[in-house]
């Protein structure tokens, strides 16, 4: 069974932070510059968490993983966005 989840981090160092965006851009959709939505299976949530330990410092780095439960039309609408809010999730579909 899938869950969601809001991952936010606070990396110190330029180059981790690149590291840490670029891997988890393969685990979901940015919401903010750190802040990203996951929908994953639970060996996916271990995943992400292992790659995120071997990429940052454990002293200087933070990163804060929410489980906002298995519904995820409820975790999105829970959500409220003041400002520009999220940007529109891409439909997979190419159109050439």
């Amino acid at each position: 069974m899938r869950r969601c989840y809001l991952v936010c981090y606070d990396i110190r160092d330029p180059k981790r932070l690149r590291r840490v965006h670029k891997c988890m851009k393969a685990y979901g959709e940015g919401w903010q510059l750190s802040v990203f939505y996951c929908t994953l299976k639970a060996i996916d949530r271990v995943r992400l968490e292992n790659d995120i330990r071997a990429i940052m410092n454990m002293k200087e780095d933070q990163v804060l993983i929410v489980d906002l439960g298995s519904n995820e039309e409820a975790a999105r609408e829970s959500s409220t966005f003041l400002g520009a809010g999220v940007p529109e999730r891409e439909s997979g579909m190419v159109v050439i």
